[in-house]
């Protein structure tokens, strides 16, 4: 019996270190080790071309590394792997936006809020939405994104600060001295809210 507990220990010891060296793209790229998680994802899928996982953290480490085009071509074959799911829908919002495809981001960003409006990412996609908004002179669409993404991130002074520019650019200039305030707030040396709020409340004294 003894002999038997010794073998199978061993074998469960075995097991456990071989588990332990394979490498993990996600804790690479979750390390901040994103050429390394590229590399890993890039070994997977050479063994496997359907693991839909394998793409969406190769996607997400290409997004950080600022190789965007790239991104959205394995997250567009994520896509043709699973149709709806969110992280890739996430991931090709993003590179449309970066890539300055301000109406195709906008379409994948509106696909994620349709498919988890409580997803891990949904703070960020109103963001984006917000600056996509602004983009576009469109800033009372740019208001309520932004409000969201706030209500997501209430202490996010920079976020508030946009929110606030996104209300002066449409002439709401008490509720961006509102917004201003809170941002200063939060972070007093925040040039842009500060600038901002000097901005808003003189067109505010001026009518």
């Amino acid at each position: 019996m003894s002999l038997f507990i010794f073998l199978l220990c061993s074998v469960f010891k075995l097991f456990s270190q071989n588990a332990q060296t394979k490498p993990d793209a996600l804790v690479e790229y979750r390390t901040g080790n994103y050429e390394k998680a590229v590399s890993i994802c890039r070994e997977e899928l050479a063994a496997n071309a359907n693991n839909i996982d394998t793409y969406v953290v190769i996607s997400w480490s290409l997004v950080r590394l600022g190789r965007y085009e790239e991104a959205g071509t394995y997250a567009l074959a994520g896509l043709n792997i699973s149709r709806y799911d969110p992280r890739i829908i996430e991931v090709l919002g993003e590179t449309s936006y970066y890539q300055g495809k301000n109406q195709d981001a906008l379409r994948y960003f509106q696909e994620y809020i349709n498919y988890a409006p409580e997803g891990g990412r949904i703070d960020q996609v109103y963001f984006f939405m917000g600056e996509l908004y602004i983009r576009l002179g469109k800033f009372l669409s740019a208001d309520i994104a932004l409000s969201t993404a706030v209500h997501w991130q209430p202490n996010n002074a920079e976020w508030l600060t946009r929110l606030a520019y996104a209300r002066e650019s449409a002439g709401d200039y008490a509720h961006a001295v509102s917004a201003y305030e809170k941002a200063l707030l939060i972070n007093p040396q925040l040039t842009d809210a500060r600038r901002g709020f000097e901005r808003a409340r003189k067109s505010l004294g001026a009518r």
